[in-house]
Parts: structure tokens; sequence; C-alpha cells
């Protein structure tokens, strides 16, 4: 198959720049073309009973084996409130600080992108850390957001520089060798976004053709399995759409979350195909502040539990995703 390659006049060429600039604009008035698609779930491993929700004083050391990526640690029990945090925990040191640092994007629309009519960085992933903010402060705006690329998610959470990464991440094994996760508080999965009118249908089709993903994204990563696709990396999924816009590349992989985000930014491109990985987000923090896992847990549980997780995603990602499913069932297996 060759390459595609895509025309416009000028004036299309200014719109669709201006798109990438104003894209929490164009995302209210653009017509979606993301069709939602059933994602593929993980291979089933042994299942155990989860284990009971930690006391506050549980051990704070992360072990490194990794059987279930997904298991994290049991949330505290009772969740405590801002005047009742235990005394020399992590939470109680954001607390007394004042902020909690957390990095984030500021490009990914509907996860996290800036409002270019508030300024303000907003989406699903920042609702997540906002309701940590409002567990550990009473307030969820006690927040330092810290933009960050997806290369930089690991190496600032193992510096200390940020508390926690809302920032679309998914889960694995590897990544848990070096920060430690939340339980998983939502499934996406990888597709392809491609020029409108394209047939390509998967990255199947796209052999000798170049497709762009962010360097340090799982994403990338899969680009691997398909040896005759010309992997091109980007420091962000909104610079692989500017090189897609410039004819740089050919196509953008990542998950469909951000990819509904893109389409909805460039009324050129489409996304195509089922997903095809299962890509479980969690919140990132560092490996050694077991007890924070044990605490954003509680409090991912409870906003499942009050509706607020629901909420969220009918705000933001339901247009683009379809009716909210079910939040992902915790797995506290890691102890």
């Amino acid at each position: 198959m060759t390459a595609h390659t895509r025309t416009r006049s000028t004036q299309q060429l200014r719109l669709v720049a201006t798109a990438v600039v104003l894209g929490g604009l164009l995302a209210a008035c653009a017509p979606s073309v993301y069709a939602p698609t059933v994602l593929p779930t993980p291979t089933p491993t042994a299942t155990a009973e989860p284990s009971s929700p930690a006391s506050p004083g549980a051990p704070t050391t992360a072990p490194v084996e990794c059987a279930d990526p997904l298991a994290s640690y049991a949330p505290l029990s009772p969740l405590p409130g801002p005047n009742a945090l235990p005394a020399g925990s992590t939470m109680a040191q954001i607390r007394d600080r004042g902020r909690l640092v957390v990095g984030v994007s500021a490009d990914s629309l509907l996860l996290g992108s800036r409002n270019p009519t508030s300024g303000v960085i907003e989406g699903f992933d920042i609702d997540m850390a906002r309701l940590v903010s409002e567990a550990i402060f009473g307030d969820p705006n006690r927040i330092e957001y810290r933009v960050i690329t997806a290369a930089e998610r690991i190496p600032l959470l193992q510096e200390g520089a940020v508390d926690l990464v809302a920032r679309n991440m998914t889960i694995t094994c590897a990544r848990w060798e070096q920060i430690a996760f939340s339980a998983e508080y939502y499934r996406s999965g990888q597709k392809v976004l491609v020029p409108l009118g394209s047939s390509a249908t998967s990255l199947a089709d796209l052999g000798g053709q170049r497709v762009c993903a962010p360097a340090g994204s799982t994403s990338i990563d899969n680009l691997a399995d398909y040896p005759d696709v010309i992997a091109v990396p980007g420091t962000t999924h909104t610079d692989c759409l500017v090189k897609f816009q410039r004819g740089e590349v050919d196509a953008i992989t990542g998950d469909d979350t951000v990819l509904a985000g893109l389409a909805a930014q460039d009324p050129y491109a489409q996304v195509v195909g089922d997903a095809f990985t299962a890509e479980p987000y969690g919140l990132g923090m560092n490996a050694e502040d077991v007890d924070f896992v044990r605490f954003v847990n509680a409090v991912l549980a409870q906003a499942v539990a009050d509706g607020r997780w629901t909420a969220s995603y009918d705000q933001w990602l339901a247009e683009a995703l379809g009716p909210a499913p079910a939040a992902p069932v915790p797995d506290y297996r890691r102890g």
C-alpha cells in the first residue's frame, strides 16, 4: 500500500493548525468521527480473594515482584480526613506543604488539556487528581500542576519532583519495578488515527508507512510488533498531530481516549479499527510511598461508590466513547 498524500488549500491548513491550539473550542463544535469499539480484556491470571483494607500503620515498603500488574495495595480503612492523616505519613507531609504536586498532560483533549478560554487544565485524568487533593485538604484545587511528557512520568516520580502522575499511564510489570501504581481507574485500548478516507483499518494495513506515537509510551513500544511500520517518536500526541498535518507521518497510534481528542481537533482525521491492546490506567506514585498508594486507592474506591467517577466520565468521555461502563474492579492482591 502506498503512502497516503493529502492536499489542502492554504486556508484549510490554517484552519487545522488553529484547531490544534484551540482544541477545546473545536471539540465542542466539530463533528465526531470516533467510533468506539469493544476493548480486549487481558488474559485471566490465577485469582485470589482481595486482601482486607489496610490500616493507616501498614508497612510502606514496595515489593519488587509483579505476578499481575493490576494488583495494587489494599486501601486504607477507614479513609482518614484531612485532620486525621497519620502523623509522618506521605499524605500528612503533602498537607503540611500546602499543595499536591501532580504531573499531567495539558494537550490530551478529554483527559488533561488546557481550556483555551479559561486557561484551566481539565479532563478526566485531572478529575482523578482533584479527588486526591480534596481528600487531603478538603479542597480539590490545592494542586500544583506540572505539565510533563510521557517520557518524563517515571523519572519525575523517582526523583520526588511530583507526588502523583495523572496522565493516561498504562500499568505494566516493567513500570512496577520503577514506581508504584494505584488500582486501575480506567480501561482504554490502542487504536490508529489515519487521514479521512483512508482504506487502512489497522496497523497491519500501514506497512512501509510512518506511524507516530509519543516517546516513552507503551503505544510506541507496541509498534515493535509491526516491523513493517516505520515508527516515528513524538514528544507528545499533539506533536504527532502536527507531524500528521504537515505530512511528516502517515498515521498516529495511541489510546482510543487520546485519539478521540485528536480526531475532534482535525476534521481530516478519523480513528479506525478495533482496539488491539488493553491499556489499564493507574495513577503513578513513588515506589516508596506505599501509604500514599493505599490512601489513593481508598479515594478512588469512594469516588466509584458515591458516583463521582461516573459523573466525571459522563462529563468528559461519554460523548466520544459512549455511555459510562462499569468502573474497573480494583485488585488489591499486592497486600
